[in-house]
């Protein structure tokens, strides 16, 4: 009754409402699109590697994370957002012009102007979150905004993979782009009162400074941060043994789909009932909750059996996102507003970086090993990371009084 009560008051909230629309729209196009650029270069090429480099262009811009984060603390965070969605609206139109394999460096461009908007988007829309939503509700609006993506991640790719078949790339380029012309609009619409950012008196770099001194110097925000990223990585290497599971399950590779869609369906079920369960145990009891439960589902996925894969799938999607929840509130929570963007943007690179460093390091590492013995592994360490984020665990009572004072600074 708590859990649906406080999900309630953050829906009724008329900015609360407008944002969450707002993320859904752009989280449709951008998941529409994130497939079909694959199969695009797929088809132009006829390469199985290549595809990959849509994924690293978009990628590679969040490691210079805290540089760009900056922008977000030095201007008002509503006009920076619509300015982002409108300036993608209007550069992938250009993916018109993609019709060869000669053309790709045109789509790689945008990709990486893609994940540029991203990462400063990101930044923006975390510092709109404090200004937005109230600070008792913003376990349960993270829960929820986590909620919305994943469950775009549901139904977008078979959009997508849909309009594409029948209309190609550019039909797609063009869906993605009328999505982020109505998100900016949905911005447009907050009634979000913001005083224009009062500039330290330092250049860029010492700007970008004072965000990853102030994460990373924060005794509540490092742990999680830290745990976060050690989880991202782990939890990448254990992903890229699926098609080894499946092939020992004796099912063919679409089999992934199903367990991918289960572990999205327990990823939307986390997001609403993270407010709860985040103000029930604190931010690193709940974090490192979610971390053992995904280190027992990876450990358990080393058994051959299609109920457990089914079963350690849906654990899968339950417990990663909690650490994720954890740690971006507590940013949120623990952090003054004019840093807010950088280190918002910085935690980003943290936790994220690995996911990516985990997905090339697992594959090689299954060629030398089966995923018998890799995957209970992968879960031991999970555990080890668990472990060391609640050895020094703050209490539900603590955490909220000090959320409360650190979102209120004097």
């Amino acid at each position: 009754m708590t859990t649906s009560w406080k999900l309630l008051r953050v829906l009724r909230d008329r900015n609360a409402g407008l944002y969450l629309t707002g993320l859904s729209v752009s989280a449709f196009g951008t998941s529409s699109l994130s497939l079909a650029a694959g199969v695009w270069v797929r088809d132009l090429t006829g390469s199985d590697a290549l595809p990959a480099l849509c994924v690293l262009a978009a990628w590679a811009p969040t490691l210079a994370g805290p540089a760009l984060g900056t922008i977000a603390d030095r201007v008002r965070r509503v006009p920076l957002l619509i300015a982002l969605n409108l300036t993608l609206a209007a550069a992938l139109p250009a993916l018109l012009a993609v019709r060869s394999a000669d053309g790709l460096w045109l789509l790689f461009t945008v990709l990486f102007l893609y994940g540029t908007v991203g990462v400063v988007a990101e930044a923006a829309e975390s510092a709109l979150v404090t200004a937005v939503v109230a600070a008792d509700l913003r376990g349960d609006f993270n829960g929820l905004r986590m909620s919305v993506t994943e469950g775009m991640k549901l139904v977008a790719p078979l959009t997508g993979a849909g309009l594409y078949a029948a209309f190609g790339g550019p039909a797609v380029a063009c869906l993605d782009a009328a999505t982020f012309v109505l998100a900016g609009g949905l911005c447009a619409l907050l009634g979000v009162r913001e005083e224009r950012p009062v500039r330290s008196g330092g250049g860029w770099r010492q700007e970008t400074a004072e965000g990853v001194r102030h994460l990373w110097g924060h005794p509540g925000l490092r742990p999680l941060v830290r745990a976060g990223g050690t989880t991202m990585l782990l939890a990448s290497l254990s992903s890229t043994t699926v098609y080894a599971v499946v092939d020992r399950l004796g099912h063919s590779p679409a089999y992934t789909g199903v367990l991918y869609a289960v572990q999205g369906a327990g990823s939307v079920t986390a997001g609403l009932v993270s407010g709860s369960a985040l103000r029930r145990l604190g931010a690193r009891r709940f974090g490192a909750a979610g971390i053992a439960l995904t280190a027992l589902a990876v450990a358990a996925r080393a058994l051959p059996s299609d109920a457990v894969a089914l079963a350690s799938s849906a654990a899968i999607g339950l417990g990663l996102p909690c650490v994720l929840v954890a740690a971006f509130t507590a940013v949120q929570q623990q952090t003054p507003g004019p840093l807010l963007g950088r280190a918002t943007a910085t935690a980003n690179t943290l936790v994220f970086t690995p996911n990516v460093i985990g997905l090339g390091a697992g594959a090689g590492l299954l060629a030398i090993a089966s995923p018998g013995l890799l995957l209970p592994l992968y879960g031991l360490a999970l555990l080890g990371t668990a472990a060391s984020l609640v050895q020094r665990a703050d209490s539900p009572a603590r955490t909220a009084a000090r959320s409360e004072s650190d979102a209120n600074p004097a």
